[in-house]
């Protein structure tokens, strides 16, 4: 059976940078990737050049009642997305939406609301989870090699802002259409990873933003600070500054008998009878298997693997964080 995709908004940097979900979406043999909507009618031209020149649209309404697509993928603007978000249940499709599907809780928690009361699938494809680290981790936690947990740490530093200009994404420096700067977009993976390790509630203790490395009105460098229900302490810093194409990364998770950490390249267990050198310590997160995973659990009538419910608990984070830093813009 193929499934007929459909995207919209594709001048968000993800439509074929990074997560690069057009691409992948077109090297699926059993996908078909029926139409790409962006308002900019130039723009989405040059999108659908690069994946085998589907048909375009400026206007995604349009796009939708036309081609009557199986399953939607949705990018945009921020401040778009929770419009978008609302439509696509109205009209009943089953759609995945890049992160953070607004540019506050109370925008997804009112996404999240809507979709359980329709019983709607509503994926969010936090590819961190299908990491390396996050796999082992997940592994090492069930067979109960860490003991009581201590803290988890996650800095994810990636390329300054002039990428977001070169990539046709200049609003991500405007607050008003990003609704923050890093710690709104990169945030996400470090919070979510904290809830996915701990399996508990958290809260914001601690949180501080700066803009001084490129002065711009969003931030480019935020760090926070974590407790879950029952007292893990967690770090996460995110952060627009890596000088060059690339990633200033660590994953750490920590408990009283092993620390299991990925840095330069390398995953490593360490125990009382010493370190375990382990494989595949990519920091790369793979967004196929996001997305292959979504397809494959909306085609055989199973929830989301990752869902806009998941999602809203770690945009809390986000909102508590601005809160306690003091600096919401």
């Amino acid at each position: 059976m193929t499934t007929r995709v459909a995207a919209i908004e594709v001048s968000h940097w993800h439509a074929l940078n990074d997560a690069a979900y057009l691409r992948h979406l077109v090297a699926m043999p059993d996908v078909e990737l029926v139409a790409i909507q962006d308002s900019d009618p130039g723009l989405v031209a040059r999108r659908a050049a690069e994946v085998g020149s589907p048909p375009t649209f400026t206007d995604y309404r349009k796009m939708l009642a036309t081609i009557r697509p199986d399953f939607v993928v949705a990018l945009g603007r921020h401040r778009q997305m929770a419009g978008i978000a609302h439509d696509l249940l109205d009209q009943g499709y089953p759609f995945l939406m890049e992160k953070p599907m607004g540019i506050n809780a109370p925008e997804v928690e009112a996404v999240a609301a809507k979709a359980a009361r329709l019983g709607a699938f509503v994926a969010v494809p936090l590819a961190q989870r299908y990491g390396p680290f996050a796999i082992r981790a997940r592994q090492l936690l069930a067979a109960g090699r860490f003991g009581p947990l201590s803290h988890i740490y996650v800095r994810t530093n990636r390329p300054g802002p002039a990428r977001y200009e070169a990539w046709d994404c200049a609003w991500m420096l405007d607050p008003a259409e990003a609704g923050g700067g890093c710690l709104r977009n990169l945030g996400a993976h470090g919070l979510d990873m904290f809830l996915h390790l701990t399996g508990e509630p958290a809260q914001v203790t601690g949180a501080q933003l700066s803009r001084r490395a490129h002065e711009r009105p969003v931030e480019d460098y935020a760090s926070v600070m974590l407790r879950s229900a029952s007292g893990i302490l967690g770090t996460v810093e995110v952060g627009n500054g890596f000088p060059r194409n690339g990633t200033d990364g660590e994953w750490k998770i920590a408990g009283r008998d092993a620390i299991l950490t990925m840095k330069d390249g390398t995953m490593k267990l360490a125990t009382a009878e010493g370190d375990e050198t382990l494989a595949g310590a990519d920091l790369t997160a793979p967004y196929f298997i996001a997305v292959r995973d979504a397809l494959d659990h909306w085609r055989r009538g199973a929830p989301p693997p990752i869902s806009v419910h998941d999602w809203a608990r770690a945009v809390r984070l986000i909102d508590q964080a601005y809160e306690r830093a003091g600096d919401f813009r």
